[in-house]
């Protein structure tokens, strides 16, 4: 918890700011937050392939803080920190599209993995495991949910991609439709959704279901649920990737 002090010096800073804009306390302000684009770079990295360099995802996410730190207006009834996490997610996710940061080689296994994930599921009618895909694609369990929850990734940045079939270029996540009413079809996928992924969620294991929760509801990082569970870095990422494994099949019927 910040002190009353360091509170009073950090308000101080951005009424200085705020008043001159001069550089070196632009820069003292930058170094207070630094800590914060690194938790999104981790948090993000999480679910990139190994060959992008997380300092380039930190300079995308110092673009970020930077813009922020330019565009932030101290009148406004919105925390710092809360309008820079948009900033730097913003710049990096916007960083990565402009790049075929997916290879080649990962590109094909997931299209390999994908078709046979299909065909299994055509065959038995039911949601298959990492296991048998692996004995189908002569992989092995690990790599196969390691490919697709790198790979899972790219439909996260690919809704924000330019629809080629709208004449006014714009981009499919500002397309979809925002209304405040749910239509009774959309309640209805949300509801089957919910359901289907509630019920994935049950069967995954007790330490599967800890590490999905800590991630994506604590919003802590692969290595602070690590530290959390007494587990190496690479461990967790092993679990997290096994238990993407089974709600990325759920989700990509419904994205």
């Amino acid at each position: 918890m910040a002190t009353s002090t360091s509170v009073s010096v950090e308000q101080e800073l951005w009424e200085k700011w705020n008043a001159t804009r001069d550089r070196e306390i632009g820069e003292a302000i930058l170094r207070m937050y630094l800590p914060l684009v690194q938790y999104h770079v981790q948090r993000i990295a999480t679910g990139l392939p190994k060959n992008i360099n997380k300092d380039e995802l930190n300079s995308l996410g110092m673009l970020g803080l930077y813009d922020a730190l330019e565009k932030f207006d101290l009148e406004r009834d919105l925390k710092f920190d809360t309008y820079a996490s948009f900033r730097i997610r913003g710049a990096i996710l916007d960083g990565l599209r402009r790049e075929d940061w997916l290879p080649r080689s990962l590109r094909e296994k997931t299209k390999k993995i994908e078709a046979a994930i299909e065909k299994l599921e055509q065959r038995n009618l039911r949601t298959v495991t990492a296991d048998e895909v692996a004995k189908e694609v002569g992989l092995t369990e690990e790599e196969v949910t390691s490919v697709l929850s790198e790979s899972f990734f790219a439909n996260v940045l690919s809704i924000d991609d330019e629809n080629r079939e709208n004449e006014n270029k714009e981009k499919a996540g500002f397309a979809i439709e925002d209304k405040k009413v749910q239509s009774p079809e959309s309640k209805l996928i949300e509801s089957e959704l919910y359901s289907e992924l509630a019920s994935i969620i049950s069967e995954l294991s007790e330490k599967e279901q800890l590490v999905i929760s800590l991630f994506y509801y604590e919003e802590l990082t692969l290595t602070e649920i690590g530290q959390v569970l007494g587990l190496s870095t690479s461990r967790i990422s092993q679990i997290h990737s096994k238990a993407l494994f089974r709600l990325r099949q759920v989700l990509k019927r419904y994205l």
